[in-house]
């Protein structure tokens, strides 16, 4: 018998993970250590206001699927998803795979997050404000980090109705959920001011030391120029001297 520690977990991956309206996306299910004999279901995450998901089958795939790879058409908006594999009769089932999401940065109707200031690229300093409008009375701000791993807003920042507000930004992708809709994705970046301005005196140097090399080229030119035309004038008087 199993114990539910030797139950595996698969590993899905969704490719591309960033995409555009109408673009067709690849879901894959991996479990280890591989093996024959799986069937392979998958769900989309449907989210939950208690911070957690439901996973509701995707059409027709009630049996699974023989091929470890599920195919999405036309996909247009933000969307979290989950698989898990099963196999035998009785049939025994591995554990559901993490939540993955496909990005959409496409207009969404019916959820739409906005980012104030207006911009993706922002210091870690700064200030954010995060608002979520749509078809719902009842948003959270989500935001998955550069490692992967997920948090809402009242983990780095505070909820006020359908906006959050964070004292410092930072990189991840931020977008936002009801219990019926996702909204477009924003990746946003963020830079220690430090580093900035490092970066800033660097490229300062390197640009006066460029423009001094330029200007010492040139100068170095022109006085090769007059030994040029000095060294002429006294070969042509020489010349005439001999003459």
């Amino acid at each position: 018998n199993l114990f539910p520690t030797d139950v595996p977990q698969p590993v899905l991956t969704v490719s591309p993970s960033w995409t555009s309206p109408g673009d067709s996306v690849t879901l894959t299910c991996s479990v280890e250590p591989p093996s024959a004999g799986w069937r392979f279901f998958w769900y989309q995450a449907v989210p939950e206001l208690s911070l957690n998901y439901t996973y509701e089958l995707l059409a027709g795939n009630t049996t699974g699927t023989e091929q470890d790879s599920y195919i999405l058409h036309g996909q247009t908006h933000t969307a979290g998803y989950v698989c898990r594999a099963g196999r035998g009769d009785p049939v025994f089932y591995t554990l559901y795979s993490d939540v993955k999401f496909l990005w959409s940065g496409g207009v969404n109707p019916a959820a739409s997050l906005t980012v104030s200031p207006h911009r993706l690229q922002h210091f870690s300093t700064e200030s954010l404000s995060l608002s979520c409008e749509g078809n719902s009375t009842e948003w959270r701000v989500m935001k998955a980090d550069e490692s992967g791993f997920m948090s809402s807003c009242s983990y780095w920042g505070q909820m006020t109705g359908s906006t959050c507000n964070t004292t410092r930004a930072s990189s991840g992708v931020y977008w936002c959920e009801s219990a019926t809709q996702s909204s477009n994705a924003a990746n946003i970046t963020t830079h220690n001011p430090e580093e900035a301005a490092s970066s800033s005196v660097f490229l300062l140097l390197l640009v006066v030391g460029l423009v001094s090399g330029v200007l010492l080229i040139i100068l170095l030119l022109l006085i090769l120029c007059c030994y040029r035309k000095s060294k002429a004038s006294s070969l042509s008087r020489s010349q005439r001297t001999n003459q």
